[in-house]
């Protein structure tokens, strides 16, 4: 019971900023690993994904109703992160993970630099005219990011905001509320693989996912009445402790 109390604290954090900027399972995954070690991996990573799914799903219902959604350039981008997504799980055996975190930190390092060095980045919704064009990137922006949560997964959120800030001009609120809604694509399609699989622990994953949810409401408020100076600033702070986390997994690797 004292597991399962701690870890309802650490899905509560973890939906919490997860809602606003993404990277909610820096916080569950290691959790889970370091509460119940004697667990199969796989089911550890099913039953984070459960209540992670859970989270988003609350989060991205929250953001519909409080943030207008450009929903020609979202319905395509989730589309083709949800294909991708099971395409990047299907060559985690080819790409060597060892290969993938020296990558991912170095684009993370740009994308914090960039992010901190142009102070309007994100500050401003002007979004562009939605043609063709726009759409088809978009369908690139969400069949890139949905392959790389399903090979390696930590920052898909993150990666999300900084592209829909990027190559669309949205503000750093409608980025995260956009980036949520493309997170349930590659959230649904992994758990069609974990749940019939039986790699889900329900007990855990319950009351789990019930935090989750709560954590992202909060996050959600949060993200909505603070506004895009908050998110920003907490999308800073998320890329350091991601470079830090990649960093330290690369020196144990060493």
């Amino acid at each position: 019971m004292f597991d399962i109390v701690l870890l309802c604290v650490f899905a509560f954090a973890a939906g919490l900023i997860d809602a606003a900027v993404g990277g909610g399972g820096l916080i569950q995954i290691p959790a889970l690993f370091n509460v119940l070690p004697s667990a199969q991996p796989a089911a550890l990573l099913g039953t984070n994904k459960v209540a992670a799914a859970c989270g988003t799903a609350f989060a991205a219902r929250s953001f519909v109703r409080k943030v207008v959604i450009d929903w020609s350039l979202v319905v395509p981008a989730a589309g083709a992160a949800f294909v991708m997504a099971f395409a990047g799980a299907a060559t985690v055996s080819i790409v060597p993970q060892a290969l993938m975190r020296p990558a991912v930190l170095v684009l993370i390092m740009l994308m914090a630099i960039y992010t901190f060095w142009k102070k309007d980045f994100g500050s401003l919704h002007k979004p562009m005219h939605i043609g063709t064009k726009e759409k088809l990137l978009a369908v690139l922006v969400g069949g890139a990011i949905g392959f790389y949560d399903g090979l390696f997964g930590p920052g898909t959120g993150s990666f999300l905001i900084f592209l829909f800030i990027r190559c669309f001009a949205f503000d750093f609120l409608h980025a995260s509320a956009s980036a949520k809604l493309v997170n349930i694509a590659t959230n649904v399609a992994a758990l069609l693989f974990f749940i019939p699989s039986g790699n889900v622990l329900y007990l855990v994953a319950l009351p789990m996912a019930l935090f989750n949810i709560l954590g992202a409401l909060t996050g959600t408020w949060l993200a909505v009445r603070k506004g895009v100076p908050f998110v920003r600033a907490l999308f800073l702070v998320l890329l350091v402790i991601l470079i830090s986390k990649l960093s330290y997994d690369l020196i144990l690797q060493g």
